[in-house]
Parts: C-alpha cells; sequence; structure tokens
C-alpha cells in the first residue's frame, strides 16, 4: 500500500511516502503555502504522481498527551483532505519529530535555507516512518510476517 505522510505547518508542509512494500519512507518535498484551501490542492497535485491509498497527518500533541490547538487545526486539515480526495486521513502522534529532525540536519550538517526547507520533509518521514514500523510490529505479532 503506498502512503503519504504529511507534516502539516501554517506556512511549510513537508510531504514523505513510501511505495507499496512499506519498507521504506522517503521525502518528497516541503510545500511552501499558508493558504489551506490551495495547500491542499497542491498535496493533490503532488498525490498525482505517486497515489497514495492513505494519508497519515502527523498529530502534535502535548508532552501529557493532551490536545492543544494546533493539533485540533492538524485534525480539521486531516478531514478536509480526506473529503477533497476521498482518500482515508489517519492522525498519527509527532511529538518531538521536530526535534528529532534538527538533530539529524545537524548530523548531516545542513544550514541554512536547504535546513528550512528540509525539516519538514524529515519530519514528514519520520512520521511514516514511526508507522511503517508500527504496522510492521503489529503484523509480525498478529503471525502475518509483515505480510
Amino acid at each position: 500500500m503506498i502512503i503519504m505522510a504529511i507534516d502539516y505547518g501554517d506556512a511549510r508542509t513537508g510531504i514523505a511516502v513510501c511505495d507499496k512494500t512499506g519498507l521504506l519512507a522517503v521525502p518528497v518535498c516541503t510545500v511552501n503555502e499558508w493558504n489551506e484551501d490551495k495547500l491542499i490542492e497542491k498535496i493533490i497535485e503532488v498525490s498525482k504522481e505517486y497515489s497514495p491509498e492513505l494519508y497519515v497527518v502527523g498529530l502534535p500533541k502535548n508532552m501529557d498527551s493532551s490536545l492543544g490547538s494546533r493539533a485540533e487545526k492538524c485534525i480539521e486539515f486531516a478531514e478536509l483532505l480526506s473529503q477533497k480526495t476521498g482518500v482515508e486521513c489517519i492522525m498519527r502522534d509527532e511529538r518531538l519529530t521536530t526535534v528529532s529532525a534538527h538533530i539529524v540536519l545537524n548530523q548531516t550538517d545542513t544550514r541554512g535555507k536547504k535546513r528550512k526547507q528540509s525539516v519538514d520533509q524529515v519530519s514528514a518521514v519520520m512520521i511514516l516512518q514511526d508507522y511503517l514500523d508500527y504496522l510492521r510490529i503489529n503484523s509480525e505479532r498478529d503471525g502475518n510476517n509483515g505480510k
């Protein structure tokens, strides 16, 4: 199943995707857009190339697992994206993915404009890879050996 992850932001939104095997998440792009309707149009354009069967949208929970205003905005965005595309959207806890993305970018010495454009893509990759690992672990636990 092809899955696309979205790290939704006010100004920049990172996108990652996996192939049908679901083994590895890879970055796709960062969409620079403030307007939610235009952002969804751009995501639909990107989706045409990959034909995702599922969207995974990052859910920025508070450290105590509560949902703040940003999380509510992400849920509303996911619902709108699903309505406009007809593709199911699920939410995935994304706590600390941006912090982790910055650590990765520090390790690769990515700086300046490239870092600003990359951090959201790396966050989307982390959200998707976490979901893929979750699917694989549950599949193995259920005796399906990842199939």
